[in-house]
C-alpha cells in the first residue's frame, strides 16, 4: 500500500478522497489556490502546498508544479479526482516519468476514451452502438465540422473532445447559427480543460442518460456496479443522479445488455482502475455509446449506498497492483439512492452563480444520509471554480422512500450567505414526472418551472407520501407469515377464535 498520495484536486472530492486514504492509513498531501487557503481539504490533510493565483490554470491545471510538489514531499502516488487534470493523458504519463502511480487508467486508455471523438471510432470498431457524429479520429478544424454538420443533420450538439461536467458543449439548431456557437465552446473548452479541441454528435430527443460504474484491475477482470439515471439535467450539466434507475427497475435483460456493452467498451482499450461508460436510451429503448469518462464520477456516492463497496478504496487499492475485491457475481444491489448537487445558485435567476461568504452551515443528518462537502461556515464562495459545494445522498429500502427521506434532508439543510439551488431540489422532489420516474433529459428545459412546482407542491407531497405507503405496506404483507391448513394453529390463535385449546 502507498505511504503518502498526493491530492491533485480542491473542494468535496478532495476531502473524499482525504477520508479514504486516512480509513486505508495513507499519510495525505493538499494543494490549494490562494482563494482555497482556508478550504476544508487544506485543514484536514497531513501535508498542504500552495500551487498559485486562484485561476485554474495557474494552480490546479499546473500539472508541472503538482509533479514537483509530489517529488519534493515525497509522496508516492497521485489522485487526481474528476476535473482539472483528472483525464489528460499526458499528465499520467508525467507521472509515471516522475516516479509516480497515477490513481487511474494508464496514459493510452484515458488518450483512446478521454478523447471523446476517439472514443467513438474505439468502440465502433469494438462493435458497440454510438450516437451518430463526427466519425474518425483527431482534430477537425471549424471549416471541416460546418462541412460535416449537414450530413449528421440538426439539431445536434457541438462538444469538446476533453469535456465533462456540461462544459464545453452547445447545441446548434442550424448551420448558420454554427460559426459562433464554435468559437463559444472551443473557448470554453480550452479554459476549463486546456484543450480547445471539439467534435459533433446528433441530439437525440426525448432521451435518457444512463451511465454504467466500470471497475478494472491490471490482470484483465472488469466488472460493472450497475446503472445510474442522469437525465435530470440543466444545459447538460447533471443535477440529479440516482441508481437504479426507474427506466431499468422493470426491464433487467436491457440492464443486463447495457452491462455487458458497457464491460465490452472498457475491455477495448484494456481499461483499468474507475471509469463510467454513459449512454443514450431512445424513446424505443435503443442504447447508444455516448462517452466514457476515464475518472471517478461526481455521482459515485450513489453507486456506493447500493452496493456498499467503496469506490475510491478500491480505486487506491487496484492503483497499487491488487486485484479486484468482488467478481461480477458478487455485486449486489440494495434499495434505491439519490443524490442532490448542492450548489451556489438562484433557481429562481435563471440559476445564476451566487458568490459570497457562508454565514451558516447546518447539515442534514439521520438514517440513510450522506453529506460529501468540501466547505464549512465561513468559507468565501468565489467564481474562479465549479458552484458545488456539496452532495446530499439519501438510501432507502426503496425509490418511494428514498424520495420521502431526501424531501426531509432538504428541509433539514441550512445553508447561509449565499443562493443554492436546494429550493429547485425541493420543487423536483415533489413533481409528478420525478415521483413517478418519467422524465428524460429535456425534462427541466422543456416542461419544469419553479413557479408550477411551487403551486403543486402539497399535492405532489401527498402523491409521494402515498406512494411509499403502499410500498411498506406491500412489503409487509410479503414478510407476513402465512400458515397452511395442515400447520397446527397456535392455542393464542384458538382462543381468539373461542375454540378450545390443544394438548
Amino acid at each position: 500500500m502507498f505511504k503518502k498520495l498526493l491530492i491533485a484536486n480542491r473542494g468535496e472530492i478532495a476531502v473524499r478522497i482525504l477520508r479514504a486514504c486516512r480509513e486505508l492509513g495513507i499519510k495525505t498531501v493538499a494543494v490549494y489556490s490562494e482563494a482555497d487557503r482556508q478550504a476544508m481539504h487544506v485543514r484536514y490533510t497531513d501535508e498542504a502546498y500552495l500551487l498559485g493565483p486562484a485561476p485554474a490554470r495557474d494552480s490546479y491545471l499546473h500539472s508541472s508544479k503538482i509533479i514537483d510538489i509530489a517529488r519534493k514531499c515525497a509522496a508516492d502516488a497521485i489522485h487526481p479526482g474528476y476535473g482539472f487534470l483528472a483525464e489528460r493523458a499526458d499528465f499520467a504519463a508525467a507521472c509515471a516519468e516522475a516516479g509516480l502511480v497515477f490513481i487511474g487508467p494508464r496514459p493510452s486508455a484515458i488518450a483512446a476514451m478521454g478523447d471523446k471523438a476517439t472514443a467513438r471510432a474505439t468502440v465502433a470498431k469494438a462493435g458497440v452502438p454510438v450516437v451518430p457524429g463526427t466519425e474518425g479520429e483527431g482534430p477537425l478544424r471549424d471549416d471541416e465540422l460546418l462541412a460535416i454538420a449537414p450530413q449528421i443533420g440538426f439539431p445536434l450538439l457541438i462538444k469538446a473532445t476533453a469535456g465533462g461536467g456540461g462544459k464545453g458543449i452547445r447545441e446548434a439548431r442550424n448551420v448558420e447559427e454554427m460559426p459562433e456557437l464554435l468559437l463559444s465552446a472551443r473557448r470554453e473548452a480550452e479554459s476549463a480543460f486546456g484543450d480547445e479541441n471539439i467534435y459533433l454528435e446528433k441530439l437525440i430527443e426525448g432521451a435518457r442518460h444512463i451511465e454504467f460504474q466500470i471497475m478494472a484491475d491490471q490482470y484483465g477482470e472488469v466488472i460493472h456496479l450497475g446503472e445510474r439515471e442522469c437525465s435530470i439535467q440543466r444545459r447538460h450539466q447533471k443535477l440529479i443522479e440516482e441508481s437504479p434507475s426507474p427506466l431499468l427497475a422493470d426491464d433487467a435483460p436491457l440492464r443486463q445488455r447495457m452491462g455487458k456493452v458497457a464491460i465490452q467498451a472498457a475491455r477495448a482499450v484494456e481499461y483499468g482502475n474507475a471509469g463510467t461508460i454513459e449512454f443514450l436510451v431512445d424513446k424505443d429503448r435503443n442504447f447508444y455509446f455516448l462517452e466514457m469518462n476515464t475518472r471517478l464520477q461526481v455521482e459515485h456516492p450513489v453507486t456506493e449506498a447500493i452496493t456498499g463497496m467503496d469506490i475510491v478504496a478500491e480505486q487506491i487499492r487496484v492503483a497499487c497492483g491488487r486485484h479486484l475485491s468482488h467478481h461480477q457475481e458478487d455485486i449486489h444491489w440494495h434499495g434505491a439512492a439519490i443524490e442532490c448537487r448542492i450548489n451556489a445558485e438562484d433557481p429562481y435567476n435563471g440559476f445564476l452563480p451566487s458568490t459570497g461568504r457562508l454565514t451558516l452551515m447546518q447539515l442534514p443528518t439521520g438514517p440513510g444520509v450522506r453529506v460529501d462537502t468540501g466547505v464549512q461556515a465561513g468559507f468565501e464562495i468565489s467564481p474562479y471554480y465549479d458552484p458545488l459545494i456539496a452532495k446530499l445522498i439519501v438510501w432507502g429500502e426503496t425509490r418511494p422512500q428514498a424520495i420521502v427521506r431526501m424531501r426531509r434532508a432538504l428541509e433539514e439543510y441550512r445553508i447561509v450567505g449565499v443562493r443554492t439551488n436546494i429550493p429547485f431540489h425541493q420543487a423536483m422532489m415533489s413533481t409528478y414526472p420525478f415521483i413517478t420516474g418519467k422524465y428524460d433529459t429535456r425534462f427541466i428545459e422543456e416542461e419544469f418551472s419553479m413557479i408550477d412546482a411551487a403551486e403543486n407542491r402539497e399535492l405532489y407531497l401527498d402523491i409521494a407520501a402515498l406512494m411509499a405507503t403502499l410500498v411498506a405496506h406491500k412489503q409487509m404483507e410479503q414478510r407476513a407469515q402465512v400458515y397452511s391448513r395442515s400447520e397446527p394453529k397456535s392455542n393464542w390463535k384458538r382462543a381468539e377464535r373461542g375454540e378450545r385449546p390443544s394438548r
